[in-house]
């Protein structure tokens, strides 16, 4: 495909997990899908998707208010709110605002998507004004006015069997304050719930900003360590020459007259779980110091003569790549996370956006009165698309300060983008292949001659005419009362 960027990375190494307690790597196909960012009139509405097996090649269908077939023969989509192990049917879009065929959708090859405008309005694929384009995971669609759409993927196998222990609203924070209904999001949880259930020390990975402190206190919280409080602190601020005191502590005295006694780090943790961020930024000689504790226990505090064991488990975050840490500090870690970035999950950016515009309504009354509608922030359609497309570098910190910025500076009743936000570039649309035919457009004699140029071969016939399938031409021969 020419003049379009290439796809979003795949979701967490296209994996998804087949059983909350094991085999979270296994290899998992994917199915092309839309989500809704936003809709003017139905903003509960975010979150939900459609889903376009990939055995539908060549088929088209449509999205709008209509639960009815297309004129052409096009098959009416519903919204549904779906999960891992759950689908709930929402029906097509309410509002009368959307028309009733508002754009048509052909499934064409991996994950790529034809969309064309069949509707009332503008449609503006990537914030660009087109009559259709093809589209794949990371463009946005917008029936201006009416709801913008991103094109993704979800696992073919959901819903599967069997339900989450800890229920929550669709599209809201769950117990650990996560927000996200993404494939990469459900994938978290579920790691978060098996490393919960295990023990042995952790190393949680990511950018900065993508919520690593919010995952290793879910990990602690949800384990049998849980009831005792998380001991934290961030390793790049621990002095060097203070290291071993931080971490292991001294006796009364020692160094010096007056020092008090101190049971340090390791101490405290005592069977309950440390949690040390930054744990990259700690040297090789200091790393070094902590593989004993790490594999018995046994340490040692400053001016002590005898052993100390303590039962700790260590929860260390880090945004550097694993392969920095010294290699045997890093063999330790017997279980590691990834914590996925924006750009692995664009289409959770909007609900994290709408989560953090609910915490700040709920500090300051006057946002709400300002900004919120039925207790839903009132976004504006282009500050969603820009989100959508915005390269984020500090993730949830990033996208916090821009919606303060958004806030303070929206005059009307909508959170606008500020006007001093630099937008990156949105890809150019793909347009639709120029090779297809719109059905409404040929006349029973160019049916009946294109038969006649094939010999009556059906199968030649509709690619002949530059029909997408054959079962278009089934509908014309119906129409026209071909036989």
């Amino acid at each position: 495909m020419q003049g379009r960027r290439e796809p979003h990375e795949s979701t967490l190494s296209e994996t998804a997990e087949t059983n909350y307690d094991r085999d979270f790597t296994a290899p998992q196909r994917f199915a092309p899908a839309l989500v809704v960012l936003w809709s003017h009139d139905e903003p509960e509405r975010v979150g939900e998707v459609v889903v376009l097996p990939p055995t539908a090649r060549g088929m088209s269908f449509t999205l709008g208010r209509a639960v009815e077939s297309y004129e052409d023969g096009s098959l009416p989509l519903t919204l549904r709110r779906l999960r891992p192990f759950s689908s709930e049917d929402r029906g097509p879009f309410q509002s009368a605002r959307v028309s009733r065929w508002q754009i048509r959708i052909t499934v064409e090859q991996g994950d790529e998507l034809a969309i064309e405008g069949i509707g009332k309005g503008e449609l503006r694929i990537n914030d660009q004004a087109t009559r259709g384009a093809t589209v794949g995971p990371g463009d946005t669609i917008e029936a201006v006015g009416r709801f913008v759409l991103q094109a993704t993927r979800r696992p073919l196998d959901w819903p599967r069997t069997g339900g989450w222990p800890d229920p929550f609203p669709f599209g809201a924070a769950d117990r650990f304050g996560l927000v996200g209904e993404s494939p990469a999001a459900w994938l978290l949880r579920q790691q978060i719930l098996f490393l919960a259930q295990r023990d042995g020390h952790v190393l949680v990975e990511g950018p900065s900003g993508a919520g690593k402190e919010l995952v290793v206190r879910a990990i602690h919280g949800a384990s049998s360590r849980g009831a005792r409080p998380l001991i934290a602190r961030n390793a790049a601020t621990i002095p060097e020459p203070l290291i071993d005191a931080e971490l292991f502590g001294n006796l009364k005295d020692y160094p010096g007259a007056g020092t008090p006694d101190r049971s340090g780090l390791f101490g405290d943790a005592d069977r309950s779980s440390l949690f040390l961020d930054e744990i990259g930024e700690l040297s090789e000689t200091l790393q070094a110091s902590l593989l004993r504790v790490m594999d018995s226990g046994e340490y040692q505090r400053l001016g002590d003569s005898s052993m100390r064991a303590t039962d700790v488990r260590i929860l260390a975050a880090t945004n550097r790549q694993p392969g920095e840490l010294k290699h045997d500090f890093l063999a330790r870690f017997l279980h590691r996370v990834h914590v996925p970035g924006f750009g692995e999950r664009p289409e959770d950016v909007v609900l994290v956006a709408r989560h953090l515009l609910r915490s700040f309504a709920a500090s300051d009354p006057t946002l709400a009165e300002r900004f919120f509608v039925k207790g839903e922030p009132a976004l504006s359609a282009r500050l969603v698309v820009a989100l959508a497309h915005h390269r984020f570098t500090a993730h949830t910190r990033e996208l916090t300060e821009l919606l303060w910025r958004a806030v303070a500076t929206s005059s009307g009743p909508l959170i606008d983008l500020p006007a001093d936000f630099v937008a990156r570039p949105a890809p150019a649309p793909a347009p639709v292949s120029s090779d297809s035919t719109d059905p409404r457009e040929l006349s029973r004699e160019q049916i009946v001659a294109a038969l006649a140029r094939v010999g009556g071969v059906r199968d030649r016939a509709w690619r002949e005419l530059g029909l997408r399938s054959r079962d278009q031409l089934k509908r014309l021969l119906k129409k026209h009362d071909i036989t």
